[in-house]
């Protein structure tokens, strides 16, 4: 008798965060045999009827979807995840891999009243749950609803270093997920935990930092004018010009940049911990950042703890560059991040929103807001295809930079020159094409400042040995 009726009261409990039943999931698509691509993006889910032809194009990539408890569960006990129902069963349709962004909100769920509210769906910062087993409960529910869809990562807020995202502290940020992390794991085994993803911004002040604790006074005023060069004066104080290290010393002290800094060593910490199994990474500058962004990583992650960018974009506003300078910026740093471990790269938007709030395209979208193809959108999905199934490693010799991807018995070099132009001689048996181009050419190439693909039977090393 004890025993059924331990049995009805879980059966009462998973009811109040399950009112709908799990629905089955279509068979997966065949995805493309050469296997999976690093190389996504994220796009807005009210023009997915648009945005279709072109995801299909990357299929075997990643991306990622935000929910929210309170959106959820606006009334406790009556969960409603049609709309993340939708969202899993579309995604597995085109054959791209979805993982979950798991937010609270503030609602009856967390008390207290919203101070920051954004954009026509009224999105909020998230506040720690007043009750920590109702919301290991939900996540639960969350995990055996979407595991059945090949979900299988699983982030804990988003951005938590920034008020307007999240209200608590980082100490409370860490109780979050460590709370998270075991009913995600308890609930799929198979299952890994992701941090919140610290912003673009932050990360610059955390290389920033390390430099200036290393005694590496100059490379920390270089990389800071590199890693922000586009931003500087966008934020009054917080990324002022910066030419002397006092001044950057000066700006670490400002109030959101320390706090930024707070919760890089939060997330650090969680790593340390093995209480997050994934380091998200969130980047929205200049390519010429890519390398000392890298260090950082490898110098700040424990070994062997996957990197993966869900956000990697192009900010610039008012940006003034033409379509095919922008395009080539895209590739330079999407394939350094990719050369360098990042084993996803997520790249937001996807397309270009004209009603987003900024009123200008402050960040460089794929495809023009219809759904059609900028030179953007087609030297990604070259990307994607070059690297489907495919190990990619660095290329930083011979006057060239970028990235190589080798599957099977055959290389292809994504590189643009370091410095001067270099010339592939006629008769080194390569191919050669702009990213994304349909065709392919033989015969002597030169590499200047935008990317091209060299492609050729053998290693990395043995195609550079055919370059002069």
């Amino acid at each position: 008798m004890r025993r059924l009726s331990v049995l009805l009261l879980a059966l009462l409990v998973a009811g109040c965060t399950s009112s709908s039943p799990a629905p089955t999931p279509s068979p997966p698509p065949p995805v493309a045999a050469a296997g999976t691509t690093p190389f996504g993006a994220h796009w807005d889910w009210n023009r997915y009827e648009q945005f279709t032809p072109y995801l299909r194009k990357i299929s075997g990539s990643a991306t990622y979807h935000e929910l929210s408890w309170c959106d959820v569960e606006r009334v406790e006990g009556k969960p409603d995840w049609s709309a993340v129902d939708q969202v899993a069963e579309r995604t597995r349709s085109l054959g791209i891999t979805l993982h979950l962004k798991i937010r609270t909100g503030v609602c009856w769920a967390t008390g207290g009243t919203a101070q920051h509210v954004r954009g026509e769906a009224g999105k909020t910062e998230s506040a720690m749950p007043r009750d920590m087993a109702k919301y290991k409960s939900f996540v639960d529910s969350l995990v055996r609803r979407y595991a059945p869809y090949g979900v299988r990562e699983y982030a804990v807020e988003n951005e938590v270093n920034a008020p307007q995202y999240w209200a608590g502290s980082a100490a409370e940020y860490a109780t979050l997920v460590t709370a998270a992390g075991e009913a995600v794991r308890a609930a799929d085994p198979q299952a890994r935990v992701v941090d919140s993803g610290i912003s673009s911004v932050a990360y610059g002040w955390g290389v920033v930092d390390r430099l200036l604790k290393a005694g590496q006074d100059a490379d920390a005023v270089r990389a800071y004018n590199a890693y922000f060069q586009r931003r500087i004066g966008t934020r009054g104080k917080q990324i002022p010009a910066v030419s002397t290290p006092d001044d950057l010393r000066a700006a670490l002290a400002v109030p959101q940049n320390a706090r930024n800094l707070e919760y890089l060593a939060a997330t650090e910490r969680l790593l340390d911990d093995k209480a997050v199994d994934v380091r998200q990474l969130h980047f929205y500058e200049h390519w010429s950042a890519v390398p000392d962004l890298l260090a950082y990583l490898s110098a700040e992650t424990p070994a062997g703890t996957p990197v993966e960018a869900w956000e990697v974009g192009q900010f610039w506003r008012d940006g003034e560059a033409d379509a095919a300078s922008r395009s080539a910026e895209m590739v330079k740093a999407v394939a350094q991040l990719a050369a360098g471990g990042v084993r996803e790269v997520i790249w937001l938007p996807l397309a270009y929103n004209p009603d987003n709030r900024q009123g200008s395209e402050v960040r460089y979208g794929l495809l023009d807001p219809d759904g059609k193809e900028r030179t953007a959108g087609q030297m990604l999905a070259g990307l994607a295809a070059l690297a489907q199934g495919a190990t990619a490693e660095p290329v930083r010799e011979k006057g060239l930079a970028g990235a190589a991807f080798r599957r099977g018995g055959e290389t292809a070099l994504v590189v643009w020159a370091s410095g001067d132009t270099v010339t592939v001689p006629d008769g080194a048996g390569l191919s050669s094409g702009a990213v994304g181009a349909a065709q392919a050419r033989s015969g002597a190439v030169e590499v200047a400042g935008d990317p091209v693909v060299l492609r050729g039977r053998g290693t990395r090393a043995d195609i550079l040995k055919k370059v002069g």
